[in-house]
């Protein structure tokens, strides 16, 4: 359909699954609204490139089939926004955009209840893995005038550009001594002996950015296994009940508290958990006879009709202290180490996590990270701070280890049902106050690339952690951080992916260390890497 040089078309990608679609579709309908008018008001027409669909009760495209169809009807030289409310899967849309001749612009909404800004974020970063040229913006109700100074930019020009001046390449830091020791003798093992990344099967959600090509990997010493979700199945139907048992009475033991009630459908049970024990055992055996360094678990689409929720198996891979599994030559596995799980496997994280897990150790260092939606920020309400606190939540699963009281301040909740249809536990706490490094792996241009930063998790009064997570899933794990040098509307603009990396240190100068060390281990891999932001108390790195 060909349109006027002043008609711009909107495309609405949304979830594979009905349930999340039609929940979603009241706030993508309000944003599309707020979206038009804004691009009414530069004399310009916003028209959607495909119909709502009543059969569904919902207007976004829902899966890749779906994609094809309305791009193939789509004037190839019309510009296109891609408006994203709620979360989305990339590869409904990025075949589409991948041969789109006109300019793209990706716009989401700014709410933690309908994460318009993750999804947008995984389709931006999967873009930039793909080599192409698109803009993005974001706005609270789309009236702001940052929005809309880059709105009418990218209407005449094709391009809203951001500052991004926080970014410095690595090649242009001095890096302390005792980082570059650290990092070469780790690089040297790990290019020597090599490490193993287990995938139980890859491409979750359509997050084609979380994949990283065999041929980059190799260069890190790092390569995959591919293993395959029906094997983690099997495993788990093999575990006997006394083991998966023991595992709860572990956790229990501990302190971590479990809300069961009766009501399967909507309550959590203790047969869902105890299956989650099932998976935990039977992920840790497989790891331990492929020789593992690291996991992922799709789960998303693969194992949601078979078995509960992962998150309670991946929050307790990642902590050192965890219960107890045996192989069958009868040795603790990893006794007193997590096995680094990389969520959703996301594989960027996974390289993440192996590089952080091995600086932290050889300094001396927390272990346990873990990779977060970069969900949602505001200012705090409390009055506690007048900072800029991001929400980073995860769906289910942090390290207990991360958490204020460890196990005893962890509790255990069924998942959405809209998500997670046979529920399963979550390892929910509340992030304890200390400093972070965060990063992110990505691919960009053919190359591995590195950003990282530092931050600090604050502690926020009872109501205002209330008013966050009602805001965005109560059910999941919260961190409010901090970033130091590093605006909102900066990380929005350079970050190339819906996860950010977290993981703790002792105190400042000791985070500082293990930032400059895990850099020069990635940059003695090959990765091109830049620091982001300033140290804690300003200074440039």
């Amino acid at each position: 359909m060909k349109k006027s040089s002043r008609t711009i078309l909107l495309v609405a990608n949304g979830d594979l699954r009905q349930s999340a679609n039609e929940v979603c579709w009241a706030a993508q309908e309000s944003m599309e609204r707020a979206l038009t008018a804004a691009v009414e008001g530069f004399g310009y027409k916003l028209i959607r490139a495909h119909p709502y669909k009543p059969a569904v009760k919902h207007g976004f495209i829902s899966s890749q089939k779906e994609g094809m169809a309305v791009f193939a009807g789509i004037d190839p030289t019309t510009p296109v926004i891609v408006a994203e409310a709620v979360w989305q899967y990339s590869h409904h849309v990025l075949h589409g955009l991948i041969s789109h001749q006109a300019p793209i612009l990706t716009v989401a909404n700014w709410s933690g209840t309908w994460p318009g800004l993750v999804g947008m974020l995984n389709l931006n970063g999967s873009m930039t893995k793909a080599g192409m040229k698109y803009s993005t913006l974001w706005s609270e109700d789309f009236t702001d005038s940052y929005f809309l100074g880059k709105l009418q930019d990218w209407l005449k020009t094709g391009v809203a550009k951001h500052q991004t001046s926080h970014v410095k390449s690595l090649a242009r830091v001095a890096i302390p001594a005792k980082a570059k020791a650290v990092a070469k003798k780790i690089a040297g093992d790990l290019l020597r002996r090599k490490s193993i990344m287990g995938v139980f099967d890859e491409g979750c959600m359509g997050m084609y950015n979380a994949i990283v090509p065999d041929e980059l990997l190799f260069q890190t010493g790092v390569y995959k296994e591919r293993l395959s979700q029906s094997a983690l199945y099997y495993g788990a139907t093999q575990v006997g009940d006394a083991e998966a048992r023991d595992v709860l009475a572990w956790l229990q033991a501990k302190g971590m508290t479990f809300h069961f009630g009766s009501d399967e459908k909507t309550e959590l049970t203790e047969a869902q958990v105890l299956l989650q024990c099932k998976t935990y055992i039977a992920a840790l055996r497989i790891a331990d006879e492929f020789g593992c360094e690291s996991i992922g678990i799709q789960y998303q689409q693969g194992l949601k009709d078979l078995l509960p929720a992962s998150d309670l198996v991946e929050g307790i891979l990642n902590n050192g202290d965890r219960p107890p599994v045996r192989n069958a030559r009868g040795e603790v596995i990893r006794a007193g180490q997590p096995l680094t799980h990389f969520n959703e496997v996301d594989e960027c994280a996974g390289l993440d996590g192996i590089l952080t897990n091995r600086i932290h150790a050889a300094l001396g260092q927390p272990v346990e990270n873990t990779l977060h939606d970069l969900r949602w920020g505001s200012f705090d309400l409390s009055g506690t701070t007048n900072e800029y606190v991001w929400v980073f939540l995860i769906s289910g699963s942090a390290p207990p280890a991360h958490h204020i009281d460890g196990y005893k301040g962890t509790d255990s909740l069924r998942q959405p049902p809209m998500y997670f249809r046979l529920g399963g536990g979550t390892v929910r706490g509340i992030a304890k106050p200390g400093e972070i490094v965060w990063s992110r792996v990505f691919v960009e241009k053919g190359k591995l690339k590195m950003d990282l930063g530092r931050a600090k998790v604050i502690a926020l009064p009872f109501e205002e952690t209330e008013r966050r997570w009602k805001e965005t899933t109560v059910q999941w794990p919260i961190m409010h951080a901090v970033t130091y040098g590093v605006s909102r509307d900066q990380m929005m603009a350079r970050h190339k992916a819906n996860h950010i990396q977290v993981a703790y240190a002792h105190n400042s100068k000791e985070a500082d260390l293990a930032l400059y060390a895990k850099a020069a281990l990635a940059a003695e891999l090959g990765l091109e890497v830049s620091l982001c932001g300033t140290k804690a108390d300003g200074r440039a790195f």
